[in-house]
């Protein structure tokens, strides 16, 4: 059997998306999980995550948002692509692709970031099971801490209003931020991240559908006490959003890994993958 297959996703409006299928390993047959990625990351970052948790009897799905990776079509200073597109369009064309493929009622949407954000504004939210927000928090300029607490404004005030005129687009990549980011993008996480709440901040202006009250599943937050993103206030503020989910908190030390540090990043990569099966298990909750 091929570890993966590669896809294209057709969403609402009728952007296409690349995606990647791992058919699900072995005979214990689990539920689908969809990954959605943080701002700015592709799936290849997932790669080894993925094909790690198809031998754990997952089938798996993993995209790039519209505007990241190869789901950017023509030139970056060009796309149009925006945050709400990707809770409103792309993650419910993935949601609906993973069923198509594999037959299941429900999925697991495991999100990292930004990933694990905008279930509350995606239409097709009562066709996930249980959410994993892994670094998942609302990311408020004031619950940041370490150099990020002071790099953050810094890229929201200057940095992206300036390469949006200049480039056309945000600039992150030089940084070490992730992809450059499209223009609607980096303007939206700047506004998010500027009060507490993160996508509450468009509700009634840019979004007029909002299903957060709705959501009554498991959400399972996971998170490093080193990340300086998705720290302990910043968690808590997105686990407020979900008032009637069934909602937790899991707070990683890397010391009690065997890790100098974890941070916003690592849970991911191979050389943390003792950290996995802490992931899987919050998938069965």
């Amino acid at each position: 059997m091929e570890l993966f297959e590669d896809l294209v996703l057709t969403c609402a409006d009728q952007y296409p998306l690349s995606a990647r299928f791992y058919p699900q390993q072995g005979p214990k047959k689990m539920t689908p999980v969809l990954i959605c990625p943080a701002t700015g990351v592709t799936k290849w970052f997932y790669h080894s995550f993925a094909t790690w948790l198809a031998e754990q009897g997952f089938a798996v799905l993993v995209f790039d948002f519209r505007g990241i990776g190869a789901s950017l079509h023509g030139k970056l200073k060009d796309s149009d692509a925006s945050i709400q597109d990707w809770g409103q369009l792309d993650i419910p064309a993935a949601i609906d692709a993973l069923l198509e493929k594999t037959g299941a009622t429900h999925v697991n949407l495991l999100g990292h970031s930004a990933g694990g954000q905008l279930l509350g504004i995606v239409p097709n939210y009562n066709k996930v099971k249980n959410l994993v927000a892994v670094s998942g928090s609302t990311g408020h300029v004031k619950g940041l801490k370490g150099k990020t607490k002071f790099l953050a404004p810094v890229m929201f005030n200057v940095i992206f209003p300036i390469s949006r005129i200049i480039k056309g687009y945000g600039t992150t990549k030089f940084i070490g931020m992730g992809e450059d980011l499209p223009k609607n993008v980096a303007k939206q996480w700047a506004q998010f991240c500027s009060r507490p709440g993160y996508i509450f901040n468009a509700l009634g202006k840019t979004i007029f559908e909002d299903y957060h009250q709705e959501i009554r599943i498991p959400i399972t937050v996971l998170w490093s006490s080193d990340d300086e993103i998705a720290t302990e206030a910043n968690v808590k503020d997105l686990i407020r959003l979900y008032p009637n989910a069934q909602t937790k908190m899991i707070e990683l030390v890397p010391s009690k890994f065997h890790h100098q540090t974890i941070g916003h990043m690592n849970m991911f990569k191979k050389s943390h993958q003792n950290l996995w099966p802490v992931l899987a298990a919050a998938l069965i909750p």
